[in-house]
């Protein structure tokens, strides 16, 4: 059974940090690609970040590049994202999907989905 689960949300000030990780199980990681979606209250979810287990290469939203950086985590079967100097507006339900898109950051292209983490940030 396919299950992917965020962790790692929470309430951060301007300029902080967080790292989310998205845990999966039921598939082998190596031959599929994992992206991060968010969704702020009445907004439709977008992508964030892609990385491709086959190969490494790693896709980014303007507005998170240079910010957020995505990589597979220390823990097997999982994936990261490391989110620096956030704003406001990157406040969200963020949440991991799986799948083998040819367009990274349509949510058509993806599988399954995990429940999603919370990400506020606000001072």
């Amino acid at each position: 059974q396919v299950q992917l689960v965020e962790s790692g949300g929470g309430l951060v000030q301007p300029g902080g940090s967080l790292r989310l990780s998205c845990a999966t199980s039921g598939f082998r990681l190596d031959y599929l690609g994992i992206g991060w979606f968010r969704q702020a209250p009445g907004k439709e979810r977008e992508g964030v970040s892609y990385i491709n287990s086959d190969d490494g290469r790693t896709y980014y939203a303007d507005s998170v590049k240079d910010r957020f950086t995505i990589s597979r985590g220390n823990a097997k079967n999982t994936v990261d994202l490391q989110m620096n100097s956030l704003k406001p507006e990157d406040t969200a339900v963020y949440y991991c999907a799986v799948g083998n898109p040819s367009t990274w950051y349509m949510t058509y292209e993806y599988d399954s989905w995990g429940p999603g983490t919370q990400v506020t940030v606000s001072s």
